[in-house]
C-alpha cells in the first residue's frame, strides 16, 4: 500500500463543487489501494478577504494576529473537504498544523519549518483514516500559531511527505506541469516530463510561479520526489527528482521571467574592506531579499554596487540604506530604476556545453532588446531587460534554443 501526499491549492478548492471534485479525486486514489494525505490551502480569495478585513480594523495589524486570523482559512477548507469525503463513505479526518506536529521558527507571517512530529498523523493512518491536513501553518515552540508565508502549503506537503516517508508527493494545481516557458507567453512552450531539483530551484527563484523555491529546497534536502500535475484532469505531470546523466543532454531546460523588478545602485562608496557588508547588512536587517548583485570600481576610484529586488521592496530598501550611506561617505548616492524585468535561461546541460550565453545574447540582440545587468550560476544565465519587452525576450530565447522540440 503506497502512501501518497496530495496538495490542493486555493483554486482547486475555490467552490463547494470544486471541493466535492477534490474529495472524489482523493477517494479514487484511496480506492486504488493507497493511503492518502491531502494537504489543502484556503479557498481561493479567502486569505485576501481576511487580510482586507484586518486592514479595515487596523492600519498596521500586528503580524501575530494576522497569523491567528489567516490560519482560519485553511481550517475552513480541511473541515469542508473532510466532510465531503465522509459523505462519500471515506473515513476522513481533518488535521490542523498543530495537530500535524509541524514545529516552526522565524518571524510571524513568514515562518520556517523546524521539525515535524508525525505521531498523530501516523496513528490516524494506522487506523485506516484518510487525512486532510491544513497547509501554510504550524506552531512555534512556545505554542503560537505561525504561518509559513508564500508557497506555505507546498512546503507543508513536501515536509509531510518527508516525515511520513511517502512514496510520492503530488502538487495538484491549475496547471498540468512545468513548461519550458509560461505557455500564456510562449504559445509553443512544451510540458517537461521531468526536471531536476536544481533546475526547478533556479526556475522557481527566477519567476516561475509553479513552485516556491524553498519547497524545492526542502524536497531536495530530504529526497522527496514530487510531481506537479493538474487537479482538473488525470494527465501525467512533471516529475521533480535527482538529476541523472541523460539530463545533461538538454542544454537549456526552460526559460522563466520575473516582472516588477527594481534596481538600486549606490555610487561613491569608499573602496575599503567592510563597505559591502554594511550595506547588505542593512538590507538584511530590513528582511529585503536581493537577487542580482554587481559590484565594481568606477573610474574615480570609488566603488559602485548595484542590486535588484522586487519593486514592492524599493521604498523599504531606500529607507534602510539612507542612514548607512550617510555614514559611509559624503560622496555616496542612491540611484533607483523601476520598470525592469528578469529573464533567465536554466539547464544543467550548461555545465558541459559552451556558447550558451552567446546564443542567448545574440537572440536578444536580433530582436533589438538591450541587456542591463547579467548574473550567472553553474546552471543559469539571467539578464535584466526593459519590462515592456520581457515577453518578446522570452519568445526570442525560447526559439533560439528550440525548446518547443522534444530533446533527443
Amino acid at each position: 500500500m503506497a502512501i501518497i501526499v496530495q496538495k490542493y491549492g486555493g483554486t482547486s478548492v475555490g467552490t463547494l463543487d470544486r471541493i466535492r471534485n477534490v474529495a472524489a479525486r482523493i477517494k479514487r486514489t484511496r480506492d486504488e489501494g493507497n493511503q492518502v494525505i491531502a494537504v489543502v490551502s484556503a479557498m481561493s480569495g479567502v486569505t485576501d478577504g481576511l487580510l482586507k478585513m484586518a486592514r479595515e480594523i487596523s492600519e498596521n495589524p500586528t503580524e501575530r494576529e494576522l497569523d491567528v486570523l489567516v490560519s482560519t482559512g485553511e481550517q475552513q477548507s480541511i473541515a469542508l473537504v473532510a466532510l465531503a469525503l465522509q459523505e462519500m463513505g471515506v473515513d476522513a479526518v481533518s488535521v490542523t498544523g498543530r495537530q500535524a506536529g509541524i514545529l516552526t521558527t522565524g518571524s510571524h507571517t513568514r515562518g520556517r519549518i523546524l521539525n515535524i512530529d508525525p505521531s498523530l498523523m501516523q496513528a490516524f493512518l494506522d487506523q485506516g483514516k484518510t487525512l486532510v491536513v491544513a497547509g501554510f501553518q504550524g506552531i512555534t515552540p512556545d505554542g503560537m500559531i505561525h504561518t509559513l508565508g508564500r508557497g506555505g502549503s507546498d512546503l507543508t506537503a513536501i515536509a509531510v511527505a518527508a516525515a511520513l516517508k511517502a512514496d510520492v508527493c503530488q502538487i495538484l494545481t491549475d496547471v498540468d506541469g512545468v513548461y519550458t516557458c509560461d505557455p500564456r507567453i510562449v504559445k509553443n512552450a512544451r510540458k517537461l516530463p521531468e526536471i531536476s531539483y536544481d533546475e526547478m530551484l533556479e526556475m522557481a527563484s527566477s519567476g516561475s510561479k509553479v513552485m516556491q523555491s524553498r519547497s524545492v529546497e526542502f524536497a531536495k534536502k530530504f529526497g522527496v520526489i514530487f510531481e506537479v500535475r493538474s487537479s482538473l484532469n488525470d494527465n501525467p505531470g512533471t516529475l521533480v527528482l535527482e538529476e541523472h546523466t541523460s539530463m545533461e543532454n538538454v542544454v537549456i531546460r526552460g526559460v522563466s521571467i520575473e516582472r516588477s523588478q527594481a534596481r538600486v545602485t549606490i555610487t561613491g562608496i569608499p573602496d575599503a574592506p567592510g563597505m559591502s557588508g554594511r550595506i547588505l547588512g542593512a538590507l538584511g536587517d530590513a528582511e529585503i531579499n536581493l537577487d542580482m548583485i554587481v559590484s565594481n570600481i568606477a573610474h574615480d576610484g570609488f566603488a559602485r554596487h548595484s542590486f535588484t529586488m522586487h519593486s514592492s521592496d524599493l521604498a523599504k530598501a531606500q529607507a534602510a540604506l539612507k542612514p548607512v550611506i550617510t555614514e559611509l561617505s559624503s560622496n555616496a548616492r542612491i540611484e533607483t530604476d523601476v520598470g525592469i524585468a528578469k529573464l533567465s535561461a536554466v539547464g544543467i546541460g550548461m555545465r558541459s556545453h559552451s556558447g550558451v550565453a552567446a546564443t542567448m545574447f545574440k537572440a536578444l540582440g536580433e530582436v533589438g532588446i538591450n541587456i542591463g545587468m547579467i548574473s550567472t550560476s553553474e546552471i543559469k544565465i539571467a539578464v535584466t531587460v526593459d519590462e515592456t519587452r520581457i515577453e518578446d525576450a522570452a519568445r526570442a530565447v525560447h526559439d533560439a534554443f528550440q525548446l518547443d522540440k522534444q530533446p533527443i
